[in-house]
């Protein structure tokens, strides 16, 4: 009971003035550029997306965080791409965890083992508060995996499908 009221309080105790100081807007423009310049070597769309807490009626059900993540995967509207081949990166500062979410293109070829590999990797960044290093590193993991699935050919120019700069929440 103790670490649910502690969870609680966490969620709800933060807000989007915390997410502005984990991810300001000069980290909001780097990350940006990151996303644009890795999708101009694969056809996939990479989101980025940081919140402070969790919703209540996701607190009240005890709801995991992947849960939210999915979630926000269809909000986002990041399963609507030409080659269904996107990917969010999810932060929930509150509880300090990161959920990778690929769509089904990427799926096929990525098993969920390797998604898991890439966040343990990243939750010591994370953890330490270090959000423009574990989100750099997630990018670059996932910007990875899509070129080696999806490559542009030299001169193949793409749309870009999505936005590029990060949802911060």
């Amino acid at each position: 009971m103790a670490l649910r009221l502690r969870r609680l309080a966490r969620n709800l105790w933060l807000d989007v003035a915390d997410t502005r100081r984990a991810i300001p807007a000069d980290m909001a423009q780097r990350l940006m550029a990151r996303v644009t310049a890795s999708e101009k070597r694969h056809s996939g769309e990479i989101r980025i997306c940081v919140e402070a807490g969790l919703p209540l009626s996701y607190l009240w059900r005890q709801a995991p965080v992947r849960e939210r993540a999915l979630a926000m995967f269809g909000k986002l509207r990041i399963w609507d791409t030409e080659h269904n081949n996107g990917v969010l990166i999810y932060l929930l500062l509150a509880d300090r965890a990161i959920e990778l979410v690929a769509d089904r293109g990427l799926s096929r070829h990525v098993p969920q083992e390797d998604w898991q590999a890439m966040v343990a990797r990243m939750s010591t960044a994370f953890r330490e508060g270090r959000f423009e290093d574990g989100l750099t590193q997630a990018l670059e993991e996932v910007s990875a995996v899509l070129v080696q699935h999806f490559p542009l050919a030299e001169d193949e120019v793409r749309p870009d499908e999505l936005p590029n700069e990060p949802m911060l929440g």
